[in-house]
């Protein structure tokens, strides 16, 4: 999928970055996950001997496993935008969704100092 982003020899370098873990986990334990893999790369410095490696692991890491973050976003704007409230703006739409998206954030807020800093902002009446 990724021709362009690696070279032909990565294959050679899968096979002898294979041996190589094979020695080491004589001394240690065996990275078993692609995340501990890359670890060991950075620790040993070994990215310039194995730069497409370096390159592939670090595309599947940073990959997302799943879309749920999304489809969750997705639902909460459903429950947010009904038919009561189809005249909304689009910024006002934004805010409700992330207060709702943040919803555990928002529960650890501190509602007095929300309304004594709102009413700060917002003072008209001049104190004498």
């Amino acid at each position: 999928m990724y021709f362009n982003d690696l070279e032909k020899c990565f294959v050679d370098e899968c096979i002898h970055l294979r041996s190589y873990l094979k020695t080491i986990a004589r001394e240690g334990e065996l990275p078993r996950t692609m995340n501990a893999v890359l670890q060991v790369l950075r620790n040993k410095e070994l990215e310039t001997i194995y730069p497409n490696i370096d390159i592939a692991l670090r595309m599947c890491v940073s990959t997302a496993v799943s879309n749920c973050s999304g489809e969750r976003s997705f639902s909460c704007l459903k429950r947010v935008k009904n038919y009561l409230r189809s005249t909304m703006t689009d910024k006002r739409l934004n805010s409700l969704a992330i207060l709702n998206i943040e919803s555990t954030l928002l529960m650890s807020l501190n509602y007095d100092d929300v309304i004594d800093n709102f009413a700060k902002q917002k003072c008209r009446r001049r104190n004498f």
